[in-house]
């Protein structure tokens, strides 16, 4: 295990290092001149230069590049031009929030993908599986920003059952921080009328970011369980009389979640991803918006510091899942 670990951490960070240099030079390459946007639309050729030179933007590409590797080797990921502030201060701020929507987007597509592929499985070929695979087949192909403007129209607009935007009342000030995740603070906290507030906000962008998730969970897990439920040793347990229920939920479920684990896994990562898109539509103070914010003003360290932080928890997480492959199944254990 722990030569694996090594060799996965050396992996990490040769990735890294890769995203990082397409990163940094697609984005430097990119048309717009950043100092001339920090300095705004009256600023003289002067004041231009002067934020130029401060922020190293007359330096060569290749010049601009080594400094801000060596800058992040001692935990300074540059500054951004826009905010004046540092980007890994902003990025200390905004990932909670990403994270928390995240994390409440995929349990919403396990809790739910997961029962659902296995109902669709047991029914096979009836009118409820091939409704659920119409269900999960629309999830998948559904575009995150049409869902999410859908969402917002009918229950936001339309029917005001949810906030339109944002992640608590204007008028709210978040909890004091103990996990820096405002629903699970909140709760700690005992501030009932918060967490509430900051559940409705949470529900339509944690909807919107799960739904291709929890499509996706389901047509792997059908598949899975379907030939899961053909081995001999499931017609076998069938045959001692085993109950239905202990037959799927303890022998066919443990083996067809090791597919859908690797599923979930990915499918977290792209959530990561995905919260550019969503965290836009709704408004939702994470690093999603915060890299569309610095592709505006093109703002050079947010983007860079944003994908290097999302990439770096998408490998994290495949690491994660690999491991939990072990642990659910003894021959990968050997290997690893």
């Amino acid at each position: 295990m722990t030569r694996f670990l090594a060799k996965r951490g050396i992996l990490i960070g040769v990735m890294l290092l890769g995203l990082l240099t397409l990163t940094f030079f697609i984005s430097h390459v990119a048309p717009g001149d950043p100092a001339h946007l920090r300095a705004g639309p009256d600023a003289t050729p002067e004041m231009v230069e002067v934020i130029r030179v401060k922020y190293g933007l007359d330096k060569p590409l290749m010049t601009q590049f080594y400094v801000y590797l060596k800058g992040m080797l001692v935990g300074d990921w540059g500054e951004s031009i826009h905010s004046s502030r540092k980007v890994w201060d902003e990025l200390v701020i905004y990932f909670p929030n990403t994270a928390e929507l995240v994390i409440f987007s995929i349990l919403i597509a396990i809790v739910l993908g997961v029962p659902i592929g296995v109902l669709a499985a047991v029914n096979q070929n009836t009118a409820i599986d091939h409704f659920l695979r119409v269900l999960s087949i629309s999830g998948v192909a559904l575009p995150m920003f049409w869902l999410g403007l859908m969402l917002q129209l009918f229950f936001a607009l339309k029917h005001p059952l949810f906030p339109l935007n944002g992640q608590l009342h204007v008028l709210l000030d978040p909890p004091d921080p103990i996990t820096h995740l405002i629903l699970v603070d909140s709760l700690l906290r005992g501030q009932w009328s918060l967490f509430i507030n900051a559940a409705q906000h949470m529900v339509l962008p944690a909807l919107t970011l799960s739904v291709p998730g929890m499509a996706s969970i389901i047509r792997v897990n059908r598949a899975e369980m379907l030939e899961t439920l053909n081995k001999d040793y499931i017609v076998n347990a069938r045959a001692q009389g085993l109950s239905a229920f202990r037959i799927i939920g303890m022998y066919a479920l443990r083996n067809a979640m090791l597919a859908t684990m690797a599923m979930i896994g990915l499918r977290f990562g792209w959530m990561l991803g995905g919260t550019v898109m969503v965290e836009t539509v709704f408004d939702w103070p994470g690093v999603g918006l915060y890299a569309v914010n610095g592709a505006i003003n093109n703002d050079f360290a947010p983007i860079i510091g944003s994908t290097i932080v999302l990439g770096f928890f998408f490998m994290l997480t495949n690491l994660v899942i690999d491991i939990i492959y072990g642990v659910l199944d003894p021959r990968v254990r050997t290997q690893i």
